[in-house]
């Protein structure tokens, strides 16, 4: 099947902090060991929302086209590719390339290439031949070595938020052997956090989520979580402490007593951070060094730890609570995002495109 490759429809920010609007563009012509997938769903990431107002103060490129929570259907191939063929249901998530040498892309850490990875958008390409931009498209090419397989049983506008929300969670808990035996706590209950207690829970883990409000209580206990604490309220952190293994921060806000949340990790516990906020944190380290305890923080996951993600998905039936949007309504989407109005996770129908 020929493709037609000179223009994709997206939306985009064609400035920082400016409305998103129609825009068109050009992708490459698909190389020898490229995909082209015709994406039928983009999931909205918080991080959208700061590059396109860049805010993160890393120069964000514009004009943008955001989105890394990429589904679709295969419908070209190069001649050199073995991995998929057309009418395949595949994904795409946070990056498009690594550098393939270092010793961390070597180990299937691409997340973590020294030379750093490129991004699925607002990236130089490794040739230099331009900016990467994302999945708030209609189409994208793709080398097959970063498309992922999407089990049959996942839906593919459900499956999307995959890509970064489910990763982004999976990765840590894995690292830090979540299962049976061990208390997990999830900081907050957004589009991160309920992704955390719905694997958190499959993996076997005792599951708690540390909320500030009393509203999310109904929603966490549907989702499996097994208690439920509101932090705000007088002595409820004091009466849990040294109670958890592992807790995973989803919270993307700077005004956090982070000190407060490390005294609910038993000895040698660790607490994870994956919610990356506008600013820095404060943290002293006196309450990590009386109980031997660990402050980190995890990135997405590398392209097998991906696709063993959606594989553990698909055999547990674990997918995203999802509010589908037409692609006119991104911009009222971001504002919800922004006052905790979706539950739990926008993805944009690229069909209304």
């Amino acid at each position: 099947m020929e493709v037609e490759m000179i223009k994709t429809n997206s939306i985009a920010a064609l400035k920082p902090k400016a409305p998103l609007e129609r825009y068109t563009f050009e992708r490459r012509d698909p190389k020898t060991k490229d995909v082209v997938i015709d994406i039928k769903y983009c999931g909205i990431c918080h991080s959208d929302i700061h590059m396109t107002r860049d805010e993160w103060g890393m120069g964000s490129p514009f004009p943008m086209v955001p989105g890394h929570e990429i589904a679709g259907i295969v419908i070209q191939v190069g001649s050199g590719v073995t991995k998929y063929k057309v009418g395949d249901r595949v994904g795409v998530g946070c990056m498009v390339d690594s550098c393939r040498e270092c010793s961390h892309c070597k180990a299937d850490l691409e997340n973590y290439c020294v030379d750093g990875n490129t991004m699925t958008y607002g990236s130089i390409e490794r040739d230099g031949s331009g900016v990467t931009q994302g999945g708030y498209s209609d189409r994208i090419v793709v080398n097959e070595d970063f498309v992922l397989k999407i089990p049959d049983n996942l839906p593919l506008d459900k499956a999307a938020p995959l890509l970064c929300a489910g990763i982004t969670t999976y990765s840590p808990l894995r690292h830090w052997n979540a299962g049976p035996g061990k208390k997990v706590a999830v900081m907050g209950l957004g589009g991160l956090g309920h992704m955390a207690v719905k694997l958190a829970k499959a993996m076997g883990a005792d599951v708690t989520v540390l909320s500030r409000s009393e509203s999310k209580r109904k929603d966490a206990k549907h989702l499996g979580a097994d208690d439920f604490i509101i932090t705000a309220e007088e002595g409820a952190l004091e009466k849990n402490a040294l109670r958890f293994d592992l807790i995973i921060n989803t919270i993307a806000v700077s005004d956090i007593d982070m000190s407060s949340y490390f005294s609910l990790l038993k000895l040698d516990g660790a607490l994870v951070s994956v919610g990356a906020p506008e600013k820095p944190l404060s943290i002293h380290p006196f309450s990590l060094i009386l109980m031997r305890r660990t402050y980190a923080g995890s990135g997405i996951g590398g392209i097998k730890e991906t696709q063993e993600m959606l594989k553990f998905c698909g055999e547990h039936n674990i997918t995203p609570e999802i509010e589908v949007i037409a692609a006119q309504k991104v911009n009222e989407a971001y504002e919800r995002v922004l006052t905790s109005d979706v539950r739990y996770r926008f993805v944009i129908d690229m069909a209304t495109l």
